[in-house]
């Protein structure tokens, strides 16, 4: 769906300022205009496509996690559990020391996409995770 809105924003600002030029409006538009028009319309299409940056690679020696533009890499033997909590948006890897790494790439609206993604990294870390069970 991002890729289809980011084509569509960007063919829109284009038609427009196709148009500013021979569209009546009151107003000159030059084509210094029309150039800042199609770039804005660039630069909004690559904003939508942000959220398809995120992406998670899970293999035997661990799980790769890339959320908008920081990647990190994790070994299995430092997640703890790899949850989806109630009320949130998307899955999370949880660590030591309370703290945790979202997965954005596993989100709450992908519905049954998400489920099995989550069941699979669920599996790879029970099949390869030295840490176990979360300490009491």
């Amino acid at each position: 769906m991002a890729w289809i809105a980011a084509v569509a924003l960007f063919v829109v600002m284009t038609v427009i300022a196709v148009a500013l030029r021979t569209v009546s409006t009151g107003v000159y538009f030059r084509v210094e205009d029309q150039v800042a028009m199609v770039v804005l319309g660039l630069l909004i299409s690559l904003g939508v496509l942000t959220p398809t940056l995120a992406r998670v690679r899970a293999d035997e020696h661990g799980v790769e996690v890339r959320n908008l533009l920081i990647t990190r890499r994790l070994p299995w033997s430092e997640v703890l559990e790899v949850s989806f909590p109630d009320g949130s948006r998307w899955a999370r890897l949880e660590l030591a020391d309370d703290e945790y790494l979202p997965v954005s790439a596993i989100q709450l609206v992908d519905g049954q996409r998400a489920v099995t993604a989550i069941g699979q990294l669920r599996a790879l870390h029970a099949r390869y995770s030295t840490a176990g069970t979360a300490p009491e």
